[in-house]
């Protein structure tokens, strides 16, 4: 529930990952419409599996929640909130109110954690009705749309969790962002450029076999996400400590109706499988697994925008710059980086933000401390809209990146004639003359030329002088062989193109429907 203080207004705080970045579908997930109506859901599901074995509720009960799953009177709860100082017990109460014939057997036996973990374990309805191949085709959909979709689909097959539905919102953007780096990396297979170690000139590659490091390391990021979404577990039905006693005494004794019970309460929920053993809640390992994968995708983000920041500075590729936008209020003549810088200042967010459950986890006193709950109501959305931030954003940059060939080009021919001279030496041994002798002469050629560049400012003349040797004549007309870019790459284009066929696309293919959307930034 909203504080006291926020009014939800221009003079309250927001947070900007909701006011400004994060998508509408990934805000309504962690909205307290969605979440107090998945509470609902969950109480209708222990109802009618309660009801199924035997306890006594009647249909009119079950009929009269169904009914109200989404009639949720926030201000009501607010003051039972104020009240009880319990949240649960606040929307129990606000719940029985609207349905009075079933208020008596609303939360029965159940543990808050009951409602409050397995909400975190809860999904839209509207994602269980597509396919993960399908889901997301339009890119704008508002919150209101996802509302009406709920109360549509409450009726029928609402499952998973939040966590979960909050994955499923992210693989088909990671996914699109790999797409969209893959096709640049393929055009520019080819692209000599000059290749960097400790920032410093070392031996070309090409451009796109530098974009298969950044694509390699999201699809790392792409499997663990799905590894960890489809991994997840339901907490079940457990009672306050996890033994399932409240259980135990509602069915008099009989084991095999609670065991009944916990399952049938799973599989409405969508999961084929639930902890056998939990505290009050499900261990908060599941949160550092969670947010560890979210923290390494944040790493993989703030290491690909870095390598195109600096790249920008280098002028020989951006991201996207708008024909209005504005790089300085100062310096008109600016062209900022400042997508690529978004995604830097949120990825670092979203890597501390780990630091959280790491901690949660360790401080948990025996079955539970209330400590954890604070905490998980800020890292868990935040980390979520975070992710989806920085991958909106990235696939913005993905589809517009420029490049610049002149200016790589320029660079090479800087630095491309220190790194040919062993092949120079090579090609003069060929043609009869001594490797020393050779060697001793480009020694001092080179150390002539970076004299030039470094002490006066000018273009690296080495080629030159090697021209104006007459010791050098043997391979004069080989030289602009042997200063070719493409020559110095390797194999580089061939591993971008095997690359792409045998690892990126068979592990896109699942999310083929899904590639057409393209990504808008209103800010």
């Amino acid at each position: 529930m909203a504080a006291a203080g926020d009014s939800g207004g221009p003079e309250s705080y927001r947070s900007p990952l909701a006011s400004r970045y994060a998508s509408h579908e990934m805000c309504f997930l962690f909205s307290d419409k969605y979440k107090f109506q998945t509470w609902r859901q969950l109480w209708l599901w222990l109802a009618e599996a309660e009801q199924t074995l035997g306890l006594p509720i009647t249909d009119e009960q079950i009929q009269e929640m169904r009914s109200n799953l989404s009639n949720i009177d926030f201000q009501m709860a607010a003051a039972e909130e104020k009240r009880l100082r319990h949240d649960v017990m606040a929307h129990v109460h606000t719940f029985g109110h609207c349905c009075p014939k079933a208020a008596g057997i609303i939360h029965l036996g159940a543990t808050s954690c009951y409602v409050g973990d397995n909400t975190f374990q809860k999904a839209d309805p509207y994602l269980r009705s597509q396919s993960i191949e399908s889901f997301e085709c339009d890119f704008d959909i508002s919150i209101s749309a996802h509302e009406k979709v709920y109360k549509e689909s409450c009726k029928k097959q609402p499952d998973l969790i939040i966590l979960r539905n909050a994955f499923d919102l992210l693989l088909p953007k990671l996914a699109r962002v790999i797409s969209r780096l893959a096709d640049f990396a393929k055009e520019h297979a080819a692209l000599p450029t000059l290749g960097f170690t400790h920032f410093q000139p070392a031996q070309l590659t090409t451009v796109g076999k530098r974009c298969c490091l950044w694509i390699q390391d999201l699809c790392v990021d792409l499997q663990n996400l799905k590894r960890v979404r489809d991994e997840l577990r339901f907490r079940g039905v457990k009672g306050t400590t996890g033994t399932q006693a409240s259980f135990l005494q509602l069915f008099e004794g009989d084991h095999q109706k609670v065991e009944q019970l916990d399952k049938m309460v799973t599989e409405k929920a969508g999961f084929k499988r639930a902890f056998i053993i939990t505290g009050q809640t499900y261990t908060r390992k599941v949160d550092i697994e969670v947010l560890s994968v979210l923290a390494s995708l944040g790493a993989s983000v703030h290491k690909i925008c870095t390598d195109i920041r600096l790249l920008a500075n280098l002028k020989e590729m951006e991201e996207p710059f708008e024909k209005q936008q504005i790089g300085s209020s100062a310096m008109p003549y600016k062209r900022n980086p400042m997508r690529s810088e978004r995604c830097c200042s949120l990825a670092r967010h979203l890597m501390a933000l780990v630091m959280d459950p790491l901690q949660t986890a360790a401080v948990q006193w025996f079955e539970r401390t209330l400590d954890d709950s604070a905490n998980r109501r800020l890292c868990l959305a935040e980390a979520f809209l975070t992710a989806d931030t920085v991958l909106n954003t990235l696939q913005n940059i993905s589809e517009g990146l420029v490049v610049y060939p002149k200016v790589i080009e320029r660079r090479i021919r800087q630095e491309l004639p220190f790194m040919a001279t062993e092949n120079i030496i090579m090609a003069m041994v060929k043609a009869g003359g001594s490797r020393q002798d050779c060697h001793e002469k480009i020694r001092v050629l080179s150390q002539q030329a970076a004299a030039v560049v470094k002490q006066e400012g000018g273009d690296n003349d080495l080629i030159e002088r090697i021209r104006s040797d007459a010791y050098f004549s043997p391979i004069h007309s080989q030289l602009e062989h042997l200063l070719d870019p493409s020559s110095f790459t390797g194999r580089a284009p061939q591993q971008v193109h095997r690359f792409l066929e045998e690892e990126v696309h068979p592990l896109l293919k699942p999310y083929g429907s899904v590639m057409e959307v393209k990504a808008e930034l209103s800010l």
